[in-house]
């Protein structure tokens, strides 16, 4: 199996541009691209340092996460109960990290309102 870290960024860029509707901007001044959808966020990837993300996770899995992977840690400059740092050590594997990415992207699509996603 492939670990995620063996990805370039480009190759996480496009997997978070497959998810529908999806779109990119790079809003603190080179320091962090942002994947969002109908304009709320659902990934952050840090453009500094070792390539870390932030996600949306579940309340109730939070804390799990933290705990069985020493990679993933409370959000940096995010609300801590919601979201989640993962450092893309090679520790976790490319199916789990897509997963939890695709997880992030459906917490967010199901907070939309209707006017918000589109729908109304």
């Amino acid at each position: 199996m492939r670990n995620f870290v063996s990805m370039n960024l480009e190759d996480l860029r496009d997997y978070c541009l497959s998810l529908p509707r999806t779109e990119e901007a790079i809003p603190f001044e080179d320091a962090a691209l942002v994947f969002k959808v109908c304009g709320k966020w659902f990934c952050l990837v840090f453009l500094q340092g070792d390539l870390r993300i932030n996600i949306k996770c579940a309340a109730d899995e939070i804390d799990e996460m933290r705990e069985r992977f020493p990679a993933v840690t409370a959000g940096f400059r995010m609300n801590k109960k919601y979201w989640n740092t993962v450092l893309l050590d090679g520790s976790i594997s490319d199916s789990t990290l897509k997963g939890w990415i695709r997880k992030s992207y459906r917490l967010v699509i199901s907070g939309l309102t209707q006017q918000e996603s589109g729908t109304a």
